[in-house]
């Protein structure tokens, strides 16, 4: 066997999903919260994912354990005929503003109490670090990557853990502004692994004309509804 058809059995892709739109109508910022559900256009956009992945060498299919995220990956795995694995790392960033409103200029911001969360934007000072993110994330993609090698695996998270995993393998800083995040609802963030070595990252949006404009990378909120930040 030729050197160059070893080294194609060892490229390993595993797929990152943001899972697809939630079902919000008090723009409240859910976070880690049980019971935010896919609405019915998120369903739609997991479907298209599934449809996007079909012909795609998949043989592992896992997600957070949330359940916006759980139903986003059910049609993949079922496309595939496989289990629906979870595994915690994938799951949202922790964030203080967990179950409020949140957005410039109303909901948890015009709370002085709040102000103190806001010092640190580097950290940030709100949530979850984002080293301990990366640490989480890079974690779960090498897990994915041995349960998959030599084929494709499919991860469901969340926007900022996605984002975040991404700028570190890119070597990119962590911390940023969240409205430039290039991470919309149903893209998938791919990583390409020569053995265990990331060699490339590549970024989809299959579902891109089901997203509102609204909530699209470096859209401004539409008037009267909030654009959660990390969802």
């Amino acid at each position: 066997m030729s050197e160059q058809t070893d080294n194609n059995k060892d490229i390993t892709v595993v797929h990152v999903v943001r899972h697809g739109e939630v079902e919000n109508p008090d723009g409240i910022l859910y976070g880690r919260l049980a019971g935010y559900h896919l609405s019915e256009l998120g369903r739609q956009m997991a479907d298209r994912v599934a449809d996007h992945l079909a012909s795609r060498d998949i043989t592992y299919v896992c997600a957070s354990p949330l359940e916006r995220a759980q139903e986003t990956a059910t049609p993949v795995a079922k496309a595939h005929g496989l289990d629906l694995a979870s595994d915690e790392r994938l799951i949202e960033a922790d964030n203080v503003f967990q179950g409020k409103t949140f957005g410039v200029g109303d909901g948890a911001l015009r709370k002085p109490a709040n102000w103190k969360f806001l010092t640190n934007p580097f950290r940030p000072s709100w949530g979850e670090p984002y080293v301990d993110i990366v640490v989480r994330m890079m974690q779960a993609l090498e897990s994915a990557k041995e349960q998959a090698r030599g084929h494709e695996a499919v991860l469901v998270s969340h926007q900022l853990p996605i984002w975040t995993v991404r700028s570190y393998v890119e070597r990119r800083r962590l911390w940023h502004d969240p409205r430039k995040r290039q991470c919309t609802l149903a893209s998938l963030t791919s990583f390409t692994y020569q053995g265990d070595k990331i060699v490339s990252v590549g970024y989809s949006e299959p579902a891109i004309d089901l997203v509102p404009a609204h909530l699209r990378a470096g859209a401004k909120p539409a008037p009267g509804k909030a654009k959660a930040f990390g969802a």
